[in-house]
């Protein structure tokens, strides 16, 4: 039975009627640091083997130990360092528009704050500030004082890595609009709108955010690069192991829906050469994957074995009688009527053995929820948070993004098929995959 301690204001003057857990409970905190051991083991013998496995450890590991600190650290320290989080995307704009990484390339022993000055043209004192705040949380080394170098997280912000124009995007415009998120929430009067023209990323912009794209070409350019490195970071390789693509035949055809440049399916092909890609989207969007593909996929290119076409998601109907439909990253774009659209234009293409595969992530509760059947999702070991907490926070940040940006969603489960049978779909299964899942329909 865990006792409990009364929170105290400001004064140290407890709250009357409201009860916590004592932070102190023993049983909590051994079981936290049993799974944090267990999972670090599994990284040890995973890491050259299994992605799936590997990146469940790791899930494990990042929300226990943050559930750890939450549980032991002060309540006030720790929601003051979360308040103040937003210094950190700061900095991260800062070293990535500096090409701050690019500069200590090559550069094993570091380089002093005083020549990373002359390099980017910054100010010393305030640069080095920046780099200690980063090299604080493990993004670069101070390997002196004043001199910093490359570490595993750094290199991932060289100009050369797509996830560098991720945390470019979501540190830049991203970043300003989510500052104005609590004023349109608390407004009475915008609080409960849903329309794309009313965003808050509309508010601050002027515009759609994929208006914006289209309107300054290198912000589009970079937000094309942020979701191959969005991929490539979440798992994208999960996406072979996750779905029984080894079981479909030689020439099955698969229509990647809004695809976009097509990233996502490059690598599924590399490893089942037998699958034969549609991809569709804006035209324009299009020209870039056809570029993509003749340097990652030239040889298919060659013998027109994958295809781009266009099409309006909204408006037209995808490629017909394809085994395959996926939709990844789609959806959350939107609110569910314009799913429920997008949806029904692709079941219109689909015959009896088709399937859809809605790739995105798939929010859980916090709290445990019993579910069995088709509908069941893993759920880590208690005393973990059954949603694996800060292990897959990105997907809840992600919802915020996807609020902000697009008035759309990441969604749960019994979300995905609501707007599934809305669109006059059934649901089959839901497949694990990486941080996100694959959510499996096909006609009644």
């Amino acid at each position: 039975m865990l006792s409990v301690i009364r929170p105290q204001n400001g004064d140290g003057i407890p709250f009357s009627g409201t009860v916590i857990p004592d932070p102190l409970d023993s049983t909590h905190l051994t079981d936290l640091v049993a799974l944090i051991s267990s999972a670090v083991g599994v990284v040890i013998s995973e890491y050259n083997t299994s992605v799936r496995r590997l990146l469940k450890a790791v899930q494990i590991i990042e929300g226990a130990c943050v559930q750890l600190c939450a549980t032991i650290a002060g309540p006030g320290r720790t929601m003051i360092n979360k308040a103040s989080d937003s210094s950190e995307s700061a900095c991260l704009q800062i070293a990535t528009r500096a090409n701050i990484s690019d500069h200590l390339l090559d550069k094993p022993d570091g380089l002093h704050i005083s020549d990373l000055t002359r390099l980017s043209g910054l100010d010393a004192d305030r640069l080095g500030r920046i780099l200690r705040r980063l090299a604080t949380v493990h993004c670069y080394s101070e390997v002196k004082p004043n001199v910093f170098a490359n570490n595993r997280l750094s290199f991932k912000l060289l100009s050369t890595d797509p996830v560098s124009d991720y945390v470019g995007l979501i540190t830049g415009e991203c970043l300003k609009a989510v500052a104005y998120l609590p004023d349109t929430l608390l407004d009475p009067e915008t609080t409960h709108t849903q329309s794309p023209d009313s965003t808050v990323f509309y508010q601050v912009f002027g515009c759609r955010i994929f208006d914006y794209c289209a309107k300054y070409k290198e912000y589009g350019e970079r937000f094309n690069r942020a979701m191959i490195g969005y991929n490539s970071a979440v798992g994208k390789s999960t996406l072979v192991e996750a779905y029984p693509w080894s079981t479909l035949p030689r020439g099955t055809r698969i229509c990647d829906v809004g695809g976009g440049n097509g990233h996502r399916m490059i690598e599924l092909v590399k490893v089942y050469p037998q699958l034969k890609v549609i991809v569709q989207d804006r035209e324009a969007v299009l020209q870039d994957g056809k570029k993509l593909w003749a340097t990652e996929r030239a040889e298919a290119v060659e013998e027109d074995k994958d295809t781009f076409t266009p099409l309006d998601f909204f408006s037209g109907i995808p490629v017909l009688d394809c085994e395959i439909y996926y939709v990844s990253l789609i959806l959350h774009d939107w609110p569910d009527a314009e799913c429920v659209t997008i949806l029904s234009n692709v079941r219109k293409a689909m015959n009896p053995s088709s399937r859809i595969l809605i790739h995105e992530c798939v929010l859980q509760n916090a709290v445990p929820v019993k579910v069995t059947g088709t509908r069941q999702v893993i759920q880590p070991a208690e005393p973990l948070l059954p949603n694996y907490g800060a292990g897959k926070v990105g997907s809840y940040n992600l919802d915020m993004i996807m609020m902000t940006n697009h008035n759309g969603k990441e969604r749960m489960l019994d979300e995905f098929v609501d707007i599934g049978n809305r669109a006059g779909l059934q649901f089959v299964r839901i497949w694990e995959c990486g941080e996100a899942g694959l959510v499996e329909f096909s006609l009644p």
